[in-house]
Order: structure tokens, then sequence, then C-alpha cells
């Protein structure tokens, strides 16, 4: 059994979550303090791929950075290809993962008690120092529990990163792929081990949403 699907899923997945995590942490940060309509109308742009189905988003991709359009011309000439290399898988999780950590954090930041922060600017603190060491520790729950689903959003895509990067052994095949060629050539032994391999990594990633969000009501009863 080649092992490689799931060292890169992993790696995918974390990549992934790294880039989501700080974009989700400050488009929402930003956006929750946002005129009404504006609000309304980065949110429905910001959460479109969590809706969309993510064959369609990896179709997009592919209209956008495929090796024959203009910026996927102008990334080859720099020597960058996304495309059907395991990084474009990246780029495809990271897509379909960020509505996640957004909404999630945009939550945890509309839900914080900005007396916290006029007390702090009235000690003279400043706003970076208010936003890592009081806003932050106050979200703590919303941001870990929308991490923790990014990254299990990442970890399971299969639609964006089967247009985006294809499957190819070795090279850019992660277990969602795998799974599917494998039942596509009737190896359903394999199939079954990877399915029960991505079942157990699911449950262990459930399991600790579940933690999180117990400790987040424990926060709030005190």
């Amino acid at each position: 059994m080649e092992w490689y699907p799931l060292w890169n899923s992993l790696r995918i997945a974390a990549c992934s979550c790294i880039i989501v995590f700080l974009s989700g942490i400050f488009m929402a940060y930003y956006v929750a303090k946002l005129p009404r309509t504006v609000k309304g109308i980065l949110d429905v742009l910001f959460t479109l791929p969590m809706v969309l189905p993510p064959t369609v988003c990896g179709y997009l991709l592919l209209v956008l950075l495929g090796p024959k359009r203009p910026l996927g011309i102008f990334l080859g000439r720099l020597g960058i290809q996304v495309a059907m290399t395991w990084y474009g898988g990246i780029v495809a999780s990271a897509v379909v993962a960020f509505p996640l950590m957004y909404r999630t954090a945009r939550g945890a930041f509309e839900s914080f008690d900005p007396a916290l922060a006029y007390s702090g600017q009235t000690l003279g603190l400043s706003n970076t120092y208010i936003f890592w060491r009081i806003r932050m520790p106050a979200c703590r729950q919303g941001i870990l529990a929308g991490t923790v689903l990014a990254f299990a959003r990442a970890l399971g895509e299969y639609g964006a990163t089967s247009m985006l990067i294809g499957y190819v052994p070795g090279r850019t095949a992660t277990i969602s792929t795998t799974v599917y060629q494998l039942w596509r050539t009737d190896n359903e032994t394999e199939a079954f081990l990877w399915v029960m391999l991505n079942l157990l990594i699911s449950a262990v990633i459930l399991l600790a949403v579940n933690l999180l969000e117990k400790n987040n009501k424990k926060a709030g009863g005190v």
C-alpha cells in the first residue's frame, strides 16, 4: 500500500490551513467593522465557494490558472505551474476551506465585547496589542473551531482538487482522488482501507471540534 496519498493530503491540508487561517482572520476582522451593505456584498463573495459545487470551483480555478490562460502563462514565465502539481492542491483546498474559517472567525469577532477593546485603548494600549492579547484570546474557541473545520475540509477535498491537479500517482494523488481511482479500477480492497483511514482521521477531527465547543460552553457559563 503506497502511503504517498496520505502524506500529500496532510501537507496540502496543513499548508492550505495556514493560508486560510491568516487570510480568514484578516478578512473576518475587517469585514466585521464595515457597513451593513458592504459587509453583505463581501459575505456573498467570500462564502460563495462553500455553496458552489467543488467541481465548479475547480473549473473556475482552471479558467484562471490553467497553463494556457493569461495568469497561468504569466506564472509559467516565472517558473510556477499550478495545474497538475501537488501545490496546486493547496490553492484548490484553500479556496473551498476559506469560507469555513472566515464565517467562524467573523462570528467570533462580532460576539466580542467592544468594551474590552475600549478599556485597553483608555490604558494607552496599541491596536496591535489589543488584537493579539485581548481580542484573539477572547475569541480563541471560535477561531480554533474554524481552523479545525478548515483543515478537515481541505483534507477531504476532492472536486476542486481533481479538476485542478488531477490524479498522478506519486505526484498529485490525495486520499480522495486515490479512493476514486481505486474504485474505478475495481481495487475495492485498497479503496476500503483508504476510506477507513479517512473515516478515522475525520472522526478525530470531529472529536476535536466537539471538545472545543464543549470548552466554549463551559467558558461561557462561568
